[in-house]
Order: C-alpha cells, then sequence, then structure tokens
C-alpha cells in the first residue's frame, strides 16, 4: 500500500512540475500586461489574453522534450508496478499462478459465509496465507485417447 501511496505521490509532483512553469509565465506576463494596460489606460481584455497564450506557448515548444520525456519514465515506472511489482508481492488476494488458473479452468473457491467474516472483521479473505481458505483445484484435463486410425498408425511404426 506505501508503494501505490509514494507512486501517487510522484504522480502529483510530475503533474505539478508539468503545468507550474505555464501557470507562473501566464501569471507574470498577466502581471506585466495588467501593468503596461494600468500605465497606458487602455482596458481591452484581448491585449491580456494574447501573450499568455503566446507566453504559454513558447514555453511548451521549448519544454516539451522535457515534458514527454518526464511523462514517458513516469508511464514506463507505473507499467512496471503494476505488471512486475505489484503480482509478485506476497500479500494480495491469490498468486498470479491461482489467478490465471482462476481465469483459465474456472477453478471453484469457497468463500467465507456471513458468520465467518462476522467473526473475523477486518480480516480480507485469503489475503494471509495462513489463513487462505480450502481451494478446490481442478482435475488436470487427461489426454483424449486415440482414435482407431492413430492407433493403427502408432502400431505399425
Amino acid at each position: 500500500m506505501e508503494l501505490l501511496m509514494e507512486h501517487l505521490a510522484k504522480g502529483f509532483m510530475t503533474m505539478l512540475i508539468i503545468s507550474m512553469p505555464c501557470v507562473l509565465i501566464a501569471a507574470a506576463v498577466g502581471l506585466v500586461v495588467g501593468i503596461l494596460q494600468a500605465v497606458t489606460q487602455v482596458q481591452e481584455q484581448t491585449i491580456a489574453a494574447a501573450p499568455k497564450i503566446f507566453a504559454v506557448f513558447l514555453l511548451i515548444i521549448i519544454a516539451g522534450t522535457f515534458y514527454v520525456r518526464l511523462l514517458s519514465e513516469y508511464f514506463y515506472e507505473s507499467a512496471d508496478l503494476a505488471f512486475n511489482i505489484i503480482p509478485k508481492e506476497d500479500n494480495f488476494v491469490l498468486s498470479p499462478e491461482e489467478s490465471l488458473a482462476i481465469r483459465r479452468h474456472g477453478v471453484n473457491i469457497r468463500k467465507p459465509g456471513v458468520g465467518e467474516v462476522m467473526r473475523h472483521p477486518g480480516k480480507i479473505p485469503y489475503a494471509d496465507r495462513k489463513q487462505r481458505q480450502i481451494r478446490s483445484m481442478p482435475v488436470a484435463p487427461t489426454t483424449p485417447e486415440a482414435n482407431f486410425a492413430e492407433k493403427k498408425y502408432i502400431n505399425t511404426r
């Protein structure tokens, strides 16, 4: 859980690193244009908006490669966390092998009843490996028996 919270915090920091320069540039340009409008007594709204848009656009062009690299690093770290790190941790409901077995064969898992859950509040079923419920794994499928033509081919070799 700490790992996920740490990754979420890194996502927020990435978002701030990308958005803060744009916001600060827009605020600085807005302040300069506001001072110039106050001095010249020109109160046109489009005069304030155009320089802000141009400055933020120029910043995105200049720092765009840095932003793309920062976002791609965060994406690769997220994918690594989601597909490699989290499935290998021990404190999850099912191991990756058991999860695959369930998806492939439809394993029947005995779920705890209401009374069992009420006797043990706060316990997530199957989260602790020592207190997992008994699961019935499916019997391995038997290989089909060879038909008459196949038996004849095998016997002639």
